[in-house]
């Protein structure tokens, strides 16, 4: 997760488990304009076996629908637009479920070792870049076990997968543009209301600790280029106050940045 940054100094941070794993979280936006109710990433989802719950230390307080009715009011069936930044599974793994319950109203679209699996969101449009689709049909050997297609194809079998333009804008004031960095066709998501800016970094700067310009995941194919990405954005994300949504930071979705020590790092909103 950090690259060629020390674990000396990483661990100070984020402390690994016995097994080396960090952790991390999956903070998906949900958007209401009023009369659109968005999803931007559906997170790790929840057709993991045993197995790959344990390799990976999944831990879910609640189900997905559970949290979005809870937090934002909404069930699954009231989403209209899913956005997928990229279509690792940690960012599209909740695009599809196992069956129809507690998703009643979904559509059998595909099936993987013998389960129905369903579109998450039934009346939602989920919007891929055709880029990144092309990637995730044909990816990189180096990231090629982050793609699943359970997590799109049942959406291509039921018509609602929509392929998008490198850059766009889903709903006014909402832009979504590829940043090549984390892989070739990765997006970033901004958000413009009311005189505020919200940018969603998403795997270009997974947490807040990633601020630092050397923090950089080795992860991500093009390393220098997420490098350049960041010597442009932050100075600019500091400068017009944004609100900076961190999708992997278990501590801080959002923030904001500021000089500390002459440099600049995430501190939590007040």
């Amino acid at each position: 997760m950090f690259g060629v940054v020390p674990r000396v100094l990483w661990e100070r941070v984020c402390p690994p488990d016995d097994l080396n794993r960090v952790t991390l979280t999956c903070n998906c936006l949900f958007i209401d304009t009023g009369k659109e109710k968005i999803i931007v990433e559906t997170g790790m989802g929840e057709k993991w076996s045993a197995k790959e719950t344990s390799i990976y230390g999944i831990e879910r307080k609640r189900p997905f629908a559970e949290s979005l009715f809870e937090i934002a009011g909404c069930r699954p069936d009231d989403i209209t637009i899913v956005i997928n930044t990229h279509l690792h599974f940690d960012h599209a793994g909740g695009n599809t479920v196992k069956g129809s319950p507690p998703y009643e109203g979904g559509v059998d679209a595909a099936s993987a070792d013998g389960v129905v699996l369903s579109s998450a969101f039934p009346n939602a449009r989920y919007l891929v870049s055709r880029s990144e689709f092309r990637a995730a049909e044909n990816p990189h050997e180096r990231d090629r076990a982050s793609y699943l297609r359970v997590n799109w194809q049942p959406l291509v079998d039921s018509g609602q997968l929509q392929l998008m333009p490198d850059s766009y804008e889903p709903v006014e004031g909402v832009t979504v543009e590829q940043v090549r960095g984390h892989s070739e066709t990765m997006q970033t998501v901004k958000i413009t209301r009311g005189g505020e800016t919200l940018f969603g970094f998403f795997d270009m700067i997974p947490t807040s600790h990633h601020v630092p310009l050397p923090w950089i995941m080795s992860y991500d194919l093009y390393p220098t280029e997420t490098l350049e990405f960041k010597k442009r954005i932050l100075p600019q994300a500091l400068e017009e106050n944004w609100i900076c949504h961190f999708y992997h930071d278990p501590e801080m979705p959002f923030g904001r940045l500021a000089v500390v020590n002459d440099k600049i790092a995430a501190v939590a909103l007040l």
